[in-house]
């Protein structure tokens, strides 16, 4: 299985902060936000290949990052778009098609934005492409039928099988929405290229899924935890904060699950 990161955007809503440093490398808890996209898909499973994407004007900053992983599980490739600015990028489904065409990719495919902050595991998700073997979309419950408005509404039935899909819709049918977070078995690639011939917009990635999902099951699953969409510097500055935090108290509990009891008589004999 290999894994794409979308991270060919140019952030202009997080301007300053991104004219000279791409979004998914911002430090997010003392680390760049990509790292932790990183750690997340480890959790899938039988991933052992990552593929991050970006534009002419960041890969240098992403090859400098991707050189001080080297040590890591998983190999890690960059590969330029070869866009320059917001006028002649490929989107987010074009630069899909892109690496797949020029990585010669014939494999499952797991895909996720670039800016993509979850404390929940994936391990779930892992389980769930495997067992299906069919298209799988990582939802996330927002708890506002408003701020669904700026995302893809889902729908579901009571198997888990897409209903329903629209982007940003003027009235949203759920709160449930989704977060760029795609697995695409291998028999299903071809189809990505089908839908670019036939005219269909390259942005945003959700697009493809609402397409595809009126042709063959498309299963949702739904992201536990906190997640974040990074796009404005408070946005940033409040994923920064409430993911310190989480960290912290994961340290903390993983601290108190190691220690030693206070009475090791009293904990041997189930007391």
């Amino acid at each position: 299985m290999k894994a794409i990161i979308l991270a060919a955007g140019y952030a202009t809503r997080l301007y300053p902060l991104t004219l000279t440093q791409p979004k998914p490398l911002l430090p997010i808890a003392g680390r760049p936000l990509l790292d932790h996209i990183v750690d997340r898909l480890g959790e899938v499973g039988g991933i052992d290949g990552i593929y991050v994407v970006t534009n002419a004007k960041f890969t240098a900053l992403f090859e400098h990052w991707a050189a001080e992983r080297t040590k890591t599980a998983m190999p890690v490739s960059i590969v330029n778009d070869g866009s320059t600015d917001e006028r002649n990028k490929l989107g987010a489904t074009g630069d899909i098609a892109f690496v797949l065409r020029t990585r010669h990719i014939e494999d499952d495919v797991v895909v996720i934005a670039g800016d993509n902050l979850m404390s929940g595991s994936l391990k779930g998700f892992g389980r769930l492409c495997r067992e299906r073997n069919a298209p799988v979309l990582g939802v996330y419950d927002v708890r506002s039928k408003e701020d669904a408005k700026k995302f893809g509404v889902v729908s579901m039935d009571a198997k888990g099988v897409v209903v329903r899909f629209e982007e940003k819709p003027r009235v949203p049918e759920s709160t449930l929405i989704s977060m760029a977070l795609y697995f695409y078995p291998r028999d299903v690639l071809p189809l990505i290229g089908q839908y670019l011939k036939e005219g269909n917009g390259p942005d945003p990635s959700g697009r493809f899924i609402q397409w595809l999902y009126t042709r063959m099951p498309v299963y949702g699953w739904e992201v536990s935890g906190v997640w974040f969409d990074i796009g404005f510097p408070e946005t940033l500055a409040e994923a920064d904060a409430a993911f310190s935090e989480f960290l912290l108290q994961k340290s903390r509990n993983s601290e108190k699950s190691h220690a030693p009891p206070d009475n090791p008589a009293a904990m041997r004999k189930g007391i």
